[in-house]
């Protein structure tokens, strides 16, 4: 009776200490680049809501918004390396570690939130966000960013051919520099934090970022014009170090991925909403916006088929297809 006892004791012990290290206090650090009053930062801050309720306080979500830790390169390397756990970026920056992401920077891919949603939140978006295993990260979801417009300093752009000889910062990714290239302009690419000195340095003319962005950035404060483009829709990526996601039990593993669900739906809900008011606060605040004719955007499409083709053989024809042949299923079905 009494080594019975003991082996129950020792028992219970070891129990109480593999518990304890399953539900250690952890905390996770979240770099982004947005400011703390944008979509983006409303999202993070719902996650960090969600998984600390979720993990009784076990886990602790620290932001960085704002590029305080570095640009978005410069935070996926150190995803890889293990010194930041979290990050959420433009999807295509991610074609640098695998080169299907590239597909979600194809201009005038998508023609609305709802199309991008079915096809991110589908089996083509789920089985990119699995191929980054093999990069050391591991992909969680997809928030919305919106569709992309340009700003500048210099001019109203009211047709395609008002962009030639522009100087436009562009997101650090090859298929960026050739877009704006190919439409005449001088494409500049730059991280995102250097960007708002640059602008008001006069050191580029203009940039392209959806409406949120450029309000929560204060762009408007250093650009006077905007063109309504919509040339390009940001599916973002939500992403986590997979140095830190291994060492993470089946049940706090649970806690972030259902937080994450409940993040997602809210953070696309804010975005969408919030669009439409950013646009209203820019004009407010003294932008002159101007749309595009569909003549104009019918030019600017024209001006994308080489940029289309040449990056279809980076992404691959068959991830091209499949993306290409899920859209003309979704429009079909409506």
């Amino acid at each position: 009776m009494t080594l019975l006892k003991t082996l129950l004791a020792t028992a219970l012990v070891a129990a109480s200490l593999v518990s304890g290290a399953h539900a250690q206090d952890r905390t996770i650090k979240f770099a982004f680049q947005n400011q703390k009053d944008h979509p983006q930062a409303q999202g993070a801050q719902k996650f960090a809501d969600l998984v600390a309720a979720k993990s009784g306080g076990k886990i602790q979500v620290k932001l960085f918004p704002g590029g305080t830790l570095g640009g978005d390169l410069q935070t996926v390397s150190a995803l890889q390396g293990g010194t930041v756990e979290m990050t959420v970026l433009n999807a295509g920056i991610l074609s640098a570690q695998t080169k299907e992401f590239g597909i979600y920077d194809f201009p005038f891919l998508f023609a609305s939130p709802q199309e991008a949603d079915a096809v991110t939140d589908g089996p083509f978006g789920k089985k990119l966000l699995d191929k980054l295993k093999a990069k050391n990260l591991v992909g969680l979801a997809y928030w919305e960013l919106g569709f992309r417009n340009v700003t500048n300093s210099k001019k109203p752009i009211t047709k395609a051919e008002d962009l030639a000889g522009l100087k436009i910062r562009v997101i650090q990714s090859p298929i960026y520099i050739d877009m704006f290239n190919a439409l005449g302009a001088n494409a500049v690419p730059m991280p995102f934090p250097e960007l708002y000195t640059a602008l008001e340095q006069k050191a580029v003319d203009g940039q392209e970022n959806p409406v949120t962005t450029i309000l929560s950035s204060k762009f408007n404060e250093v650009q006077k014009h905007l063109a309504i483009t919509r040339h390009m829709y940001n599916p973002q990526a939500v992403i986590v170090s997979k140095k830190f996601w291994d060492g993470l039990s089946p049940a706090e593993q649970k806690w972030i991925n259902d937080a994450m669900a409940e993040a997602t739906t809210f953070q696309r809900g804010v975005s969408r909403v919030q669009s439409d008011v950013a646009l209203e606060q820019l004009k407010k605040s003294g932008m002159q916006v101007t749309e595009f004719p569909a003549a104009e955007l019918h030019k600017l499409r024209a001006k994308m088929k080489p940029v289309i083709e040449k990056h279809s053989e980076k992404v691959g024809a068959d991830t091209v297809k499949e993306v290409y042949d899920t859209l003309a299923k979704l429009r079909a079905a409506k």
